[in-house]
């Protein structure tokens, strides 16, 4: 059995520079080692990603630390029926001139940010909603008409409450495509309560400190994205993808029963780019098919559109994709 190469040197700084990162995320965010790595996950391969909790997990902390632990610029919107566009992207504004006359100057929104945390999305209008998806696709905005960039890195972290129906506008599937991952914030262990009750309700409280920079992880993610993957990688990763549409023969039984739509091609790219990410975190050189296995709970649960009948009998997407996973051989 042939070793796989040793890691460059770059893939090592990379790795211990990740290391440092969730270290300090630590410091404040107290437990979810699972939900941390997943979140790093997706920063590495440079997607968007949706939590979805209940009220009070942390959802905002977690956003906020990881923008203070990479001294990147952090914005936070509260999504509301009420919410326009453009308290989104920004708008001209009537500003005074030195000669003492007025000009209309664009005024940037909270979407000029590096990280952008949309706090309860499913609560905005779709037409908000589609303004920040227009961000999150294209990395730019257009107002009045002049198309602006966002400086890279760009990063949404999206929350919604699962537990309020009230108000609310649930995100259509095409939108939730345009999400990486899907994450499920649990609820703490008692041991993890136990420490938050400790270390939150004192006086003083540990702060986030930046161990990373911003050219720094753009590099970090510019290497990822140049990891090897081998043809058979790129293989599985399709046939996944397939095996979840109730047309191919690719997939388990429940696929064809429960499943109305599956998977687009943007979880193809999904499932290459974090499986990279993956295998960046790990200090390898080159993707594995274990590492596209690893990630696609988190690429495909939120793309699968299930039918009446999956409702009738309890089939949940997930239920799905490990019937996937459990057919699709490596």
């Amino acid at each position: 059995m042939s070793q796989s190469p040793d890691p460059t040197e770059a893939i090592v700084r990379a790795r211990n520079s990740l290391a440092r990162l969730e270290a300090g995320i630590r410091t404040v965010y107290i437990g979810q080692d699972g939900l941390i790595k997943d979140l790093l996950t997706g920063l590495v391969a440079g997607g968007h990603l949706l939590l979805e909790g209940s009220p009070g997990l942390g959802k905002t902390l977690l956003v906020k630390t990881l923008a203070d632990c990479l001294g990147l610029r952090f914005s936070r919107i509260q999504f509301t029926p009420d919410l326009m566009p453009a308290d989104i992207t920004g708008g001209p504004s009537m500003v005074e001139t030195p000669t003492g006359g007025t000009a209309l100057q664009f005024r940037p929104g909270p979407v000029f940010a590096h990280v952008l945390l949309a706090d309860e999305i499913n609560r905005g209008t779709p037409k908000t909603q589609s303004a920040l998806l227009e961000a999150m696709a294209e990395r730019a905005v257009t107002v009045a008409g002049e198309r602006r960039l966002l400086e890279p890195p760009f990063f949404v972290l999206a929350t919604q409450n699962p537990i309020e129906m009230e108000g609310t506008y649930p995100l259509p599937e095409a939108q939730l495509d345009r999400f990486m991952f899907k994450l499920q914030v649990p609820f703490p262990s008692l041991d993890v309560l136990k420490r938050i009750g400790s270390q939150t309700t004192r006086n003083k409280q540990p702060t986030a400190e930046r161990v990373m920079d911003r050219l720094e992880l753009l590099e970090v993610q510019r290497l990822a994205a140049d990891l090897t993957v081998p043809d058979h990688v790129f293989d599985f990763a399709g046939r996944l993808v397939l095996a979840t549409h109730p047309e191919s023969n690719l997939g388990p039984e429940v696929v064809r029963t429960a499943v109305r739509f599956g998977a687009s091609p943007r979880a193809m790219q999904a499932l290459v780019r974090a499986g990279r990410a993956r295998a960046l975190m790990a200090g390898q050189s080159r993707v594995t098919t274990e590492d596209v296995r690893a990630v696609a709970p988190l690429v495909l649960t939120h793309r699968i559109v299930l039918g009446f009948e999956a409702q009738l009998d309890r089939i949940g997407a997930r239920d799905v994709v490990d019937g996937v996973l459990g057919q699709v051989t490596d």
